[in-house]
């Protein structure tokens, strides 16, 4: 988080100075100021974001709620400081709220339409360059479940890694093997997309098979061949989730759904910041 403010303070030209502020008299009065929700969403990287507010000087930020929870026009910070200090924050907090809180709440939508059921909803790593921390953090708050967090964390064979293999059996069973000797791993997942190719996989030392882009129809066979052969490897689908599809997909009695969309298809949240008088 502090890389990401410092780098946004360097683009943003406020290691040059605020112009504009700067030729205000009176602009170093201490004053505060609200930032607030102006239209319902879930609030993310509020609590991240106090931990380095001194990136911006003598700025001081008063949580008025917590990361997760629901909120709709109202305040959910104070923040305290000069004009000038608060006004080279303030459109790099609200970029950064307005974004982070526009993930939790769409992630909170898949959420809340497959409730009842027990399966989880994911991220990927289809994130923005240098913000995957934030956005994925964004994810969590709004209830969903982080995958890894990149390629050093879990091993994840997709098919372009399995497409030069002569013998998916032999040559993936070696493979996994090999990489099981990194004990830091979450979990060891393949990515198949035909029930033939699971079939396969079923019999590996894996413990998530990614189904990508499988049919209503495939999904519930592939759950019923996987209770039958292996219960404790976890099964998640992928592929065509959207508002409409996501409890279709959780009925056919997968564990996971991963959502690619969680991060590079929400709207950010509307967040103002207004002065406030104490």
């Amino acid at each position: 988080m502090r890389q990401l403010l410092r780098s946004s303070i360097d683009e943003d030209g406020g290691l040059h100075g605020d112009v504009t502020t700067n030729s205000i008299s009176k602009s170093n009065i201490q004053s505060a100021y609200k930032i607030v929700m102006r239209s319902r969403g879930i609030v993310a990287g509020l609590e991240l974001l106090s931990n380095v507010i001194d990136e911006f000087g003598d700025v001081t930020m008063e949580l008025l709620c917590a990361d997760g929870e629901e909120k709709h026009s109202e305040p959910i910070a104070i923040l305290r400081g000069t004009l000038p200090q608060v006004l080279v924050a303030e459109r790099i907090i609200l970029n950064i709220l307005g974004h982070a809180c526009g993930i939790a709440t769409r992630t909170k939508q898949f959420v809340e339409l497959i409730e009842g059921f027990s399966c989880v909803v994911c991220d990927t790593r289809k994130t923005t360059p240098g913000l995957r921390f934030l956005e994925k953090y964004a994810v969590v708050c709004g209830g969903g479940t982080s995958h890894r967090m990149g390629l050093h964390d879990a091993a994840l064979y997709k098919d372009n890694h399995i497409a030069s293999m002569k013998d998916i059996s032999v040559e993936l069973s070696a493979a996994i093997e090999k990489v099981r000797l990194n004990t830091n791993l979450q979990f060891v997942e393949v990515e198949v997309d035909t029930l033939e190719q699971l079939d396969i996989v079923l019999k590996l030392d894996v413990d998530i098979i990614l189904l990508d882009n499988m049919s209503l129809e495939m999904l519930r066979q592939a759950v019923a061949k996987r209770d039958e052969i292996k219960q404790s490897i976890l099964l998640e689908a992928s592929g065509s989730v959207n508002e409409n599809t996501v409890r279709l997909i959780a009925e056919s009695g997968v564990d996971r759904i991963s959502i690619g969309g969680l991060t590079h298809q929400s709207v950010w949240v509307d967040i103002g910041l207004d002065v406030f008088d104490v």
